[in-house]
């Protein structure tokens, strides 16, 4: 799918495996290329929609294989500052709490950990270099 800056979708090809592919938009922080499948698009979509929290009843899987970038580790919301680059990696959309699980908070370019901690898009960063 391609997404154009009013958020209308375009199908750039039919897949089957029930994820949906994005192309990104490398040089634009946050517009990465990703795979989603429908509880990780309905996460991306409350998060577009500025829902105040997620509302997809199971977890989600998104994948960001050749890795993405974003404005921050522990603010979903900011939109400007230093980018963080975050390597390829996997993300369960289902919130995580630091404090039960005992992963970190940082970001990290090896192993696993909480994004966004503390808020409710916390979720689960699994970086492919354990």
């Amino acid at each position: 799918m391609d997404m154009d800056a009013q958020g209308n979708m375009t199908v750039l090809r039919e897949g089957t495996n029930g994820f949906t592919c994005f192309p990104g938009n490398p040089g634009v922080v946050g517009d990465d290329s990703m795979c989603a499948d429908a509880a990780g698009m309905q996460w991306v979509n409350d998060s577009m929609t500025h829902k105040p929290k997620p509302t997809n009843s199971v977890p989600g899987i998104i994948y960001m294989l050749a890795g993405g970038t974003d404005w921050s580790a522990s603010d979903p919301s900011a939109t400007s500052g230093t980018p963080i680059k975050e390597p390829p990696h996997w993300m369960i959309m289902w919130p995580f709490d630091a404090k039960i699980t005992g992963l970190s908070t940082e970001a990290k370019d090896t192993g696993t950990w909480i994004m966004y901690a503390g808020t409710p898009w916390a979720h689960l960063m699994i970086n492919q270099k354990p």
